[in-house]
């Protein structure tokens, strides 16, 4: 057997949003994982011509069907033991769900350290942006079966169904929701002007903070999910892997806004996602029921 034959799976099954102007959804997470290597099977769950942020926008979601069918076909692929991973974001309606869910479980049975990072694209701080069915249906079948979590923070309290005034009730969710593993964007920051990630796992809840950019394009939790879930698959702690991708983040994010971008310049910017330097403050917190979870 050769030497490539014995390596684990590398592929990545990304099923996320489309656009064709900009850096959100899979065009983000797609770019990353290739740029670190990993090959990538890209699935759209809709197309639209930019993010709806920018206006007016186009929605081509899918027949059910037929999304159903592609996802069947991807599930009986005679290339499925290739993949190492799965990661969802942005679904374009409720009954995609159910498709994400049975390929996760094929993936699962014909590799079983398959990894499934649901990244619950639902809100932000104005509220759900997706009708309440879609989110119930990430919610419900998705969340389970994961491994990694990536909500933001509104997402998060939503899923909660309670107010997250602080990183200790951030912290004592993201344990009652169940995935092993949650990066939770948007977490309270310690200190000024700055902005949180905490990662919370069964045995450490770690805040990793870096300054806050004033008008954010789009598409940074994208890029964080997809950048984190390629450094735990190359072996990095999960501790390693949020300071990379909270330094890679904010490096890209820093330089688009500095040159007035409305759109993360990830292809001007690759460096950042391979090599990262920005300085990122970590801090361990306090893991309410680690130990119960070890």
């Amino acid at each position: 057997m050769s030497t490539e034959d014995q390596a684990a799976p590398r592929a990545v099954i990304v099923v996320s949003s489309h656009v064709a102007r900009g850096t959100v959804g899979n065009r983000a997470a797609v770019f990353a994982l290739e740029q670190l290597g990993f090959p990538v099977w890209a699935v759209p769950t809709i197309v639209l011509p930019w993010h709806p942020g920018h206006g007016p926008a186009t929605r081509v979601v899918p027949d059910a069907d037929q999304f159903a069918a592609l996802m069947q076909d991807l599930e009986s692929s005679p290339w499925l033991g290739e993949v190492g991973a799965v990661l969802s974001g942005y679904l374009g309606n409720a009954a995609q769900a159910d498709s994400v869910a049975s390929l996760v479980r094929a993936v699962k049975a014909r590799n079983p350290a398959a990894t499934y990072l649901c990244d619950p694209v639902m809100g932000d701080a104005g509220g759900l942006y997706v009708p309440p069915a879609t989110a119930e249906a990430m919610r419900d079948l998705l969340l389970p079966l994961a491994d990694i979590a990536t909500p933001n923070r509104y997402e998060l309290e939503w899923l909660a169904g309670a107010t997250l005034a602080d990183n200790r009730a951030v912290a004592q969710a993201a344990v009652a929701l169940g995935p092993s593993t949650m990066l939770v964007t948007s977490a309270h920051a310690m200190m000024a002007g700055s902005i949180g990630n905490l990662l919370v796992t069964p045995r450490e809840a770690v805040l990793a903070e870096h300054r806050m950019v004033p008008k954010p394009p789009n598409g940074t939790g994208d890029l964080a999910s997809a950048l984190f879930l390629a450094r735990l698959m190359e072996g990095r702690s999960a501790e390693k892997a949020l300071q990379m991708t909270a330094a890679a983040v904010f490096e890209v994010l820093a330089r688009a806004v500095k040159r007035g971008s409305n759109e993360l310049m990830l292809e001007t910017d690759a460096q950042s996602l391979a090599h990262p330097m920005a300085m990122v403050q970590m801090r361990r917190l306090a893991h309410p029921g680690g130990e119960r979870r070890a």
